[in-house]
């Protein structure tokens, strides 16, 4: 049963890891614009992404036999993520379709995508606390994923902001 369950969480996490990717290609297409609906399936898409991932990690059926340092360290990695990603939601006050000045004060002065600091700071913190090495691996592609909707998002602020290649030589990420 574990591994079904399992089995459904890597199926489930991999196939809303796709969607987003697909809405950002086609938010960036200006295919979709972000609006009430598309907030509400993202919001959704990702909901299930992360429930789907946590859910993965502890099941994870192959695992390290980690130190007990670096399964702490793991979840401090996660809680780092947490901090980070729930300060950002917290100063832009939304998930979606922001459309107001550049924010450049709070965490925003020293980070300029937090959200997706936090993401990987999941992804990195969770299989390292639970020892998954299934997930660490799959991990790897998923950030690789989370790093492709920056780019698409750091192409749309250039064009949005004229300060925002300024903003980005003080601050990281």
């Amino acid at each position: 049963m574990e591994n079904k369950l399992f089995l459904a969480a890597v199926i489930v996490c991999i196939i809303t890891h796709i969607s987003r990717l697909v809405y950002e290609i086609l938010k960036h297409r200006n295919k979709v614009k972000p609006g009430k609906l598309s907030f509400a399936i993202i919001f959704t898409n990702m909901m299930l992404l992360w429930v789907s991932w946590f859910a993965l990690c502890s099941l994870d059926i192959h695992k390290f036999h980690l130190p007990a340092a670096v399964s702490f360290a793991g979840l401090i990695v996660a809680v780092i993520g947490l901090i980070a990603f729930l300060t950002g939601l917290y100063t832009i006050k939304t998930l979606e379709s922001y459309d107001g000045d550049l924010i450049t004060k709070g965490i925003y002065s020293k980070i300029r995508h937090p959200m997706y600091v936090g993401f990987i700071c999941w992804l990195i913190g969770f299989p390292l606390f639970y020892g998954g090495q299934f997930s660490f691996f799959l991990s790897l592609p998923f950030i690789a994923n989370i790093l492709f909707w920056r780019y698409l998002e750091e192409k749309e602020l250039v064009k949005r902001f004229a300060g925002y290649p300024d903003y980005k030589t003080t601050t990281w990420f």
